[in-house]
């Protein structure tokens, strides 16, 4: 029985330390693994061979998930699956981005329309909320009381009779419906 499958054994019964003492016995065959599963990759990859050749390594050898390992052949081919994993998971990532992952949110409810913006910007913003008031007069008042007397959505709703669920759902609707239109404009 050589060292690795000794090691592969007791990290399937559930020693801890096989895990680390089998590192310096496979890492370099896992690096030259994963030299060839990045040299398969096209250029501009960030994830180096060691980190890959790490990421995968702590999968295979996670004690608490061990898996039953043959020969040290089949820890090697469980190895390259593994990196072939990491390396779809992180083109999945990249794919998500071009999906709208890089899109910045912008939190409405920190704006402060009736201080921070311009003389201009203040008229679109009243021609926007009449706008709003033949839509929904009900969110154009909840969006006055928010901006303009500087009341919380509660409070806004108690102010006009609305129960809480209905006073967030106008605001949410009217935060939407602002930023589109107000988009337009600025």
């Amino acid at each position: 029985m050589t060292d690795v499958t000794r090691m592969l054994s007791a990290i399937e019964h559930g020693d801890s330390k096989a895990a680390v003492e089998l590192l310096p016995l496979v890492y370099h065959k896992l690096r030259k693994l994963a030299a060839q599963k990045l040299a398969q990759e096209t250029p501009g990859q960030t994830l180096q061979a060691t980190a890959l050749v790490h990421e995968a390594y702590l999968r295979l050898v996670d004690v608490e998930n061990a898996q039953q390992w043959n020969t040290p052949d089949h820890f090697f081919a469980a190895a390259a699956e593994a990196m072939r994993r990491i390396l779809v998971d992180r083109a999945r990532e990249k794919g998500r981005e071009k999906g709208g992952g890089k899109l910045k949110r912008l939190d409405i409810d920190a704006l402060s329309l009736a201080t921070l913006v311009t003389p201009d910007q203040l008229l679109a913003i009243d021609d926007a909320l009449a706008k709003l008031a033949l839509d929904d007069p009900a969110a154009a008042e909840i969006v006055q009381l928010r901006y303009f007397a500087g009341l919380s959505v509660d409070e806004a709703g108690q102010a006009l009779g609305l129960s809480t669920a209905s006073a967030y759902r106008h605001w949410n609707y009217a935060r939407v419906w602002l930023y589109s239109e107000l988009l337009e404009d600025w």
